[in-house]
């Protein structure tokens, strides 16, 4: 068996997708994606598959090594996400070919479902509150809601004040047998997170997600300290490498994307180190139906797992939703804010390829809004 035929497939609302095809049919898929950078990694793609043609696809730790050292340059967000979609399609044609799911592949099942967080737009309290309320209602144990917009370098206390109000409000809205997560995507100075992430301790946040910059790794020790309010990051960390110093710094949540941090293979591994802290992982996946399904097949596999995210009816979904591509969509349903064990082989998933195909026509141009202060200056989207 070998790699007969690699492509990619830019769909919308945001996404990429990869197929692989074996010389004897074997097809595997993958979701190697940046978003807002979709066809800048389906170059990197093209570029990596002069070294799989013609290759067995089985020796996936061996195809690991080479696309992601063989360059001599390595890590970085095009790289690893190139790396990781291949790396998905490689474990979807293994487990197709061994008639078992990728998580047996991996040592087998811990767990029999996976427990999965629904998203809450909205940026008054009352909205969030309102979309919380809805998110109990549609059967989800848990949320995760934005936590600011735009901020200054060190939030006002109107600000401040602002930020806790939200929160304390979706709060009351679901009560206290419901999982909270809140997200910064970043927007904090790490002075103004050791200011503002105390404040949220009363109201008992499931986690507090990316406060600063993953170029602030450093401070993380201190803003960990400052707080009980347990701390996820790694949406925007590539290796296990990148992950070692945020653990060493007492990070509680780690949230590799295994369609950025290397695929299976790579999330496999930074799962482990985090083990060996005592931290637990909550992948990122704002993303399509195969990340989604790869994310499942580790999640699934690992013992320090916490919760998933996905994207269902997230406000980036225009046009097409999470379960659009699928020609069984009851194998990702979500169903008391779980989705059952994968059985099926491989990723678990069945690609509508003629969908996808008709979609690649179209395509999209996705890319992250530009935001900046008052004063003119860039800030954090």
């Amino acid at each position: 068996m070998r790699i007969s035929r690699i492509e990619t497939f830019v769909v919308p609302p945001r996404w990429l997708f990869l197929r692989i095809e074996t010389d004897d049919g074997v097809v595997g898929w993958g979701e190697p994606v940046v978003e807002g950078k979709a066809r800048t990694v389906a170059t990197c793609v093209d570029e990596l598959a002069a070294l799989l043609l013609g290759t067995d696809p089985l020796p996936i730790e061996d195809h690991w090594q080479v696309l992601s050292k063989g360059g001599f340059y390595r890590g970085g967000a095009i790289l690893q996400s190139a790396v990781a979609g291949i790396d998905q399609a490689l474990w979807d044609i293994a487990g197709k070919v061994r008639g078992a799911p990728v998580h047996e592949l991996l040592g087998g099942p811990v767990r029999q479902q996976v427990r999965v967080y629904g998203g809450i737009g909205g940026e008054r309290p009352s909205e969030v509150a309102a979309l919380a309320a809805e998110r109990k209602r549609d059967g989800y144990t848990a949320a995760k809601m934005n936590g600011a917009g735009p901020l200054d370098v060190i939030p006002t206390p109107a600000a401040t004040a602002e930020i806790e109000t939200r929160f304390a409000a979706a709060r009351e809205a679901v009560g206290d047998d419901f999982d909270l997560a809140i997200d910064f995507h970043g927007r904090f100075t790490p002075m103004a997170a050791r200011r503002v992430i105390p404040r949220l301790a009363p109201y008992h946040p499931l986690f507090v997600e990316e406060p600063v910059l993953p170029e602030y790794a450093h401070a993380f020790a201190q803003i960990i300290a400052d707080t009980q309010v347990p701390i996820a990051s790694g949406e925007r960390l590539y290796s296990r490498t990148e992950f070692l110093p945020v653990l060493q710094s007492g990070l509680a949540v780690v949230q590799p994307d295994l369609s950025h941090a290397g695929g299976i293979s790579e999330v496999r591994r930074i799962a482990a180190l985090a083990e060996t802290f005592g931290a637990v992982i909550a992948p990122h996946c704002p993303l399509g139906p195969i990340a989604l399904a790869a994310c499942l097949q580790v999640d699934l596999a690992v013992p320090n797992f916490l919760i998933q995210e996905q994207s269902l009816a997230l406000h980036y979904n225009v046009g097409n939703d999470l379960l659009d591509y699928l020609v069984d969509t009851e194998v990702l349903r979500i169903s008391d804010g779980v989705i059952p064990r994968l059985t099926a082989p491989g990723l678990g998933i069945e690609i509508d390829e003629a969908a996808v195909r008709r979609a690649d026509a179209s395509g999209h141009d996705w890319h992250n809004p530009i935001w900046r202060r008052p004063d003119g200056a860039f800030t954090e989207w």
